[in-house]
């Protein structure tokens, strides 16, 4: 009876322990907001491939989406391609208090930007900053976390 009471406990401290490491990372789900209409796009899963983050579209959540629609404006491997399952951000590896040094792409304009996430102190939500040059000239959107 002993032994299973420290199990549970121990169990317990290590789903802790795991829950406050996945806040202090980007690795996981994330809800898009629309630049327009201030209203939730998509969910983007983040994870850590080969050492560096990459973001993919998992889910549409605008009523007029299309589950099939694909990356007209795109370039090289990702024309034409289907959006849902496609990897939008990647090359993204610790830099400070920040991740950098990766790429977004911008599936409605089809052009990739240079990237930077910042993590909020709770771990709830990221600035995603798309620019080109340096981070000053580029543009910010606040994702949730799910």
């Amino acid at each position: 009876m002993k032994n299973r009471v420290l199990l549970i406990v121990v169990t317990a401290m290590l789903a802790v322990g795991a829950a406050s490491m996945a806040a202090g990372t980007p690795v996981g789900d994330w809800e898009t907001i629309d630049d327009k209409t201030g209203q939730p796009q998509s969910i983007i899963h983040i994870a850590q491939v080969d050492g560096e983050l990459q973001g993919t579209v998992t889910k549409f959540l605008r009523a007029d989406a299309v589950s099939n629609a694909t990356c007209t404006r795109c370039d090289g491997a990702r024309k034409d391609q289907p959006i849902l399952g496609m990897a939008i951000l990647w090359g993204m590896k610790p830099d400070g208090d920040a991740f950098s040094g990766g790429t977004i792409l911008d599936t409605r304009s089809g052009k990739t930007y240079r990237c930077r996430l910042t993590l909020s102190r709770d771990g709830s939500k990221l600035e995603v900053r798309g620019y080109i040059g340096l981070p000053a000239l580029g543009g910010s959107q606040t994702w949730l976390r799910q």
